[in-house]
C-alpha cells in the first residue's frame, strides 16, 4: 500500500532535550534515575534502562522512592513536570538534580504559579491523573481546578472575579477554546491563556493535511499512556476515518489495513523515530 508520513511524526523538542539530559550522566559510575517515565513510550523506556537510565517510583510521581538519601546517583525530572512539593522532596534525597521538564511546560507551571501569588482561581483544562496536570496543579497552592467537559463548568463553584485559565500542553486546540468561552460566559472577567504547546498543535494540524491528500485511514504510533498520542488518534476518528493506534509494527493489523490503498501515517511527541520506520516498512510491504 502507499503511505503518507505526517511531517510531525515523532519527538518533538522536549522529549529530545530530555533524552538528551538523562544521557548525557549515564554510562558512568552514577546511576540515572527518572522520577516516573521520563516520556510516555514503553520502547524508548526500555532502551534508556539498557543505557543505565532506571526508572523509579510510579506513573504519577507521587509515590515515596526505595532509594537510600545521599545515594551516589542522578534524579532526572521528568519531562512532564513535577509539583513544587515533589521537586523538594526530589531534592531532598541527596542526588544530583537534573531537572528535564519540557520548557513548554515550565511556562504553563509559570503563569499558573504567577496568577495564583495574584490570588487568581485556576482552572485548568486536562487529565486530572495525568502527571504533567499533577505537577502543575501544585502551583496553583489552594486555588486550583481541573475541568475536562461542559460538566465540569457548570460543577465550579463561585470562583470570584479573579478566575484564570490554562491548558494542559497536549489537549485539543478547538475543545480548549469552545470550553474557554463557556468560562467565560460563568466568569466574564477570566483570564483565558492558552498554553497548548506548539508540537501539539502541528501534529493535530498535520491530520487534516493527511486527510486533504486523501488518505482512507491513518496509523498512528505511540505510547498507550502518551496523551498527545491518544489525543491524535481520537481527532482521526472525530474526523470520520479508521484510526489505527499502535506502539509497535507487531501491533499492526495488516489484513485489516489491506482494504486501504492510501494510508496516513503519524506518531506522538514522544515516538522513537526508528519504530515509525518499522511501521512505515510494513505497511509500504503489506
Amino acid at each position: 500500500m502507499n503511505v503518507i508520513t505526517a511531517p510531525s511524526a515523532g519527538f518533538c523538542w522536549g522529549v529530545e532535550r530530555a533524552i538528551e539530559i538523562a544521557r548525557k550522566h549515564a554510562g558512568g559510575e552514577q546511576r540515572v534515575y527518572t522520577d516516573g517515565p521520563l516520556i510516555h513510550n514503553r520502547q524508548m523506556m526500555e532502551q534508556l534502562e539498557a543505557e543505565g537510565i532506571s526508572e523509579v517510583g510510579d506513573f504519577q510521581s507521587q509515590a515515596p522512592l526505595h532509594l537510600e538519601k545521599g545515594e551516589d546517583g542522578v534524579m532526572v525530572v521528568r519531562a512532564h513536570g513535577v509539583s513544587p512539593q515533589r521537586r523538594a522532596y526530589l531534592k531532598s534525597l541527596g542526588m544530583q538534580f537534573k531537572d528535564a521538564t519540557c520548557p513548554d511546560v515550565g511556562i504553563i507551571a509559570g503563569k499558573v504559579k504567577l496568577h495564583a501569588r495574584k490570588g487568581y482561581q485556576v482552572v485548568i483544562f486536562g487529565d486530572p491523573k495525568h502527571p504533567e496536570v499533577i505537577g502543575i496543579l501544585g502551583y496553583a497552592v489552594s486555588g486550583g481546578h481541573v475541568i475536562r467537559n461542559d460538566k465540569d463548568i457548570a460543577a465550579l463553584p463561585d470562583l470570584g472575579d479573579k478566575v484564570c485559565m490554562v491548558s494542559q500542553s497536549t489537549m485539543f486546540v478547538d475543545e480548549f477554546h469552545r470550553l474557554a468561552k463557556l468560562l467565560k460566559d460563568r466568569f466574564s472577567e477570566a483570564i483565558i491563556i492558552d498554553t497548548i504547546c506548539g508540537a501539539t498543535r502541528e501534529r493535530q494540524d498535520d491530520i487534516g493535511h493527511l486527510i486533504k491528500k486523501g488518505v482512507e485511514a491513518v496509523v498512528v504510533v505511540g505510547g498507550r499512556h502518551s496523551a498527545n498520542t491518544i489525543k491524535l488518534a481520537s481527532l482521526v476518528e472525530r474526523k470520520g476515518l479508521p484510526a489505527y493506534h499502535v506502539e509497535s509494527p507487531a501491533e499492526l493489523d495488516v489484513e485489516s489495513l489491506k482494504r486501504y490503498e492510501l494510508v496516513g501515517l503519524t506518531a506522538g511527541a514522544s515516538t522513537p523515530a526508528y519504530l515509525i520506520d518499522a511501521v512505515r516498512e510494513k505497511l509500504e510491504a503489506s
